[in-house]
């Protein structure tokens, strides 16, 4: 994780859902915000977003999914962090998840979830909080 500049966020759209204009707002919101923002569009898979994290050295991760996968990515992203000793980058999530899921992810290491309707400047402020302080 870096140590100094801007907050560095990868935002990943994992799965097979194609909709990714939620993603684009967001990565959008965190960058006009200051933050450095890496989308990774579409399709990714859970290896793949976690490689690109690593090697842009975010501290953060944003997952967008709509498609209902969303335990099985999560779980996935999550292993994945660990096995590769990246643990540190927080994974925090937003899309179509029920409430049961969101309290089985957070307890799995989601940081946090944000539903559809979470005004972008919510989003932010999270994010700002809760990732490193920027440089």
């Amino acid at each position: 994780m870096g140590v100094s500049g801007p907050i560095r966020v990868v935002v990943a759209k994992p799965g097979l859902d194609g909709h990714d204009r939620g993603a684009k707002v967001i990565a959008r919101a965190l960058r006009d915000a200051g933050m450095e923002v890496i989308y990774t569009g579409l399709h990714q898979t859970p290896e793949q977003v976690v490689d690109t994290a690593i090697q842009e050295d975010a501290d953060g991760i944003g997952l967008s999914i709509l498609s209902g996968a969303h335990m099985s990515l999560c779980t996935r992203v999550l292993e994945l962090l660990k096995e590769r000793d990246a643990a540190d980058i927080k994974v925090f999530c937003g899309g179509i998840i029920p409430p049961e899921d969101i309290v089985e992810l957070k307890a799995m290491g989601v940081a946090d979830i944000f539903t559809p309707g979470t005004p972008t400047t919510e989003v932010v402020a999270w994010v700002t909080a809760n990732l490193r302080a920027a440089g």
